[in-house]
């Protein structure tokens, strides 16, 4: 008897060690799941329906919802296992965070970072801009109807997942301005890629923010940061209204010192320009401001830059190429969300644009989820795995070897893409996402050393 209850409780032991292996097994998979998506595609309806019509050929964009054309990501569950396994695995890897806020860092030039100036409060505004951002409805009417509708009410309730430690910030405020160019600057990012519309444009949920320019240039100036320009698909953009654009920002901002121009490789320096939805207008129409024979050319001109068109299908690089465009980027921050956002597409990206003496710009993130305005959209969440997603996307871009990296974002916090201080934050509608077990300035540290990583690595490119 005393023998079998002893066999007994070993069987029971070993069915418990067998169980807790599995599912230990089992996190490590949904962990790996997280860094490298096995099923995540462009070919997702979900995908499909977030971003721009992608056969549309016609030069204007009827529908303005830009906001939805920046979803990223694949379904990823926040369990308690998947941090466990996070925290122990980031512990080896993780940068020192003893560094003194203020001390500053070099810019590195050939890292261009998204920023939005598009945030507004009472305090500054009279009123508060996107924080209070409305729930998109999904596209299908069943699905919409299982979801809540309404918009944020700041300062408590905004519409982020994550809580910035500014609080619900007035974009216009010159401290924000200030703290903003400081934490880039400690990032070691050089270059600021300024979200712009027009003078009197905006997108839906914003107001007009060219006035902003000169504030931003003056203080970014003040932290030895250069500013270029992210041209968003404002209405009726064309070939025309592009050359008056571009004349108007090297008119108006081209003298200034912040004001960046890249060096390319015939020792010219030139302005640059982020074309984002750039595939939304027809090739022959680019080609018209963008080559040397076209009617509406802007080359060999006082306003000759470099333009940078966004990659999201394979295809589209034919169609760059054709259009007179000078390089690619990828803008999503998600690997396997798109063509051109997946890490094992970037090295045929990469020989493609050696081929043709184009750019490629690989564009990196620390993670996606939106489900703050977009309710049903946790598909599309990403992970940040405490950081690991992150140093993943910057080893799978120094692999390339590309004359610049873009980091999306700063401070898209709708989409949370920012690597912004962020704090932890408790109401009594939401409990806010956060950097934890790291401090709020984990992602600004991240960008540093990768950012010294690759000047290392550059110099033995060269060599």
């Amino acid at each position: 008897i005393l023998n079998y209850d002893i066999m007994a409780r070993f069987r029971r032991r070993t069915c418990i060690v067998l169980l807790l292996f599995i599912l230990f097994i089992c996190s490590i998979m949904m962990a790996l799941k997280t860094l490298r998506p096995d099923r995540a595609g462009f070919g997702d309806p979900f995908g499909l329906g977030l971003l721009p019509e992608l056969q549309q050929r016609t030069v204007l964009l009827d529908n303005k919802q830009n906001s939805l054309n920046r979803v990223q990501g694949d379904t990823v569950t926040h369990v308690s296992n998947l941090h466990s396994i996070a925290v122990n695995t980031m512990k080896a890897s993780m940068p020192p965070v003893n560094k003194l806020e203020e001390e500053l860092t070099s810019p590195n030039y050939n890292f261009h970072i998204f920023y939005y100036s598009w945030f507004g409060n009472p305090q500054f505004d009279g009123k508060y801009i996107h924080w209070n951002h409305p729930l998109l409805p999904h596209w299908d009417p069943k699905i919409a109807n299982n979801y809540p509708k309404g918009r944020h009410n700041p300062p408590e309730d905004i519409g982020a997942n994550f809580y910035p430690e500014l609080g619900s910030y007035s974009s216009k405020d010159p401290s924000v301005i200030e703290a903003h160019m400081k934490q880039m600057h400690s990032a070691s990012t050089g270059v600021i890629v300024l979200s712009w519309y027009p003078p009197g444009m905006a997108d839906e949920n914003g107001e007009p923010t060219d006035d902003l320019v000169p504030v931003i240039l003056d203080y970014a100036h003040k932290y030895n940061l250069k500013v270029t320009f992210h041209i968003e698909p404002y209405k009726d953009r064309d070939d025309r209204s592009m050359y008056h654009n571009v004349k108007y920002i090297i008119d108006k901002y081209g003298g200034h010192p912040a004001f960046y121009r890249h060096k390319t490789s015939t020792g010219r320096f030139l302005p640059m320009f982020y074309v984002y939805d750039s595939y939304v207008t027809i090739p022959e129409i680019w080609a018209n401001l963008l080559t040397v024979s076209g009617s509406q050319s802007i080359r060999n001109t006082p306003y000759d830059a470099l333009f940078i068109a966004l990659l999201v299908e394979e295809r589209h690089k034919h169609d760059i190429h054709r259009s007179g465009f000078d390089g690619m980027y990828t803008y999503f921050a998600t690997n396997g969300f798109s063509y051109g956002s997946s890490h094992h597409n970037w090295a045929s990206l990469k020989a493609f644009c050696d081929s043709n003496n184009l750019m490629f710009i690989p564009s990196v993130g620390p993670g996606y989820i939106d489900t703050s305005i977009r309710p049903w959209n946790n598909h599309n969440t990403r992970n940040r795995v405490n950081g690991k997603y992150y140093e993943t996307a910057f080893s799978a871009a120094l692999l390339v070897r590309p004359e610049v990296i873009s980091i999306t974002s700063f401070n898209e916090w709708h989409e949370g893409t920012q690597i912004e201080k962020a704090v932890p934050k408790r109401t009594g509608q939401v409990v806010y996402l956060d950097y934890k077990p790291h401090k709020p300035n984990v992602y600004l540290e991240l960008t540093q050393k990768w950012s010294e990583k690759y000047r290392k690595e550059q110099e033995q490119w060269l060599m």
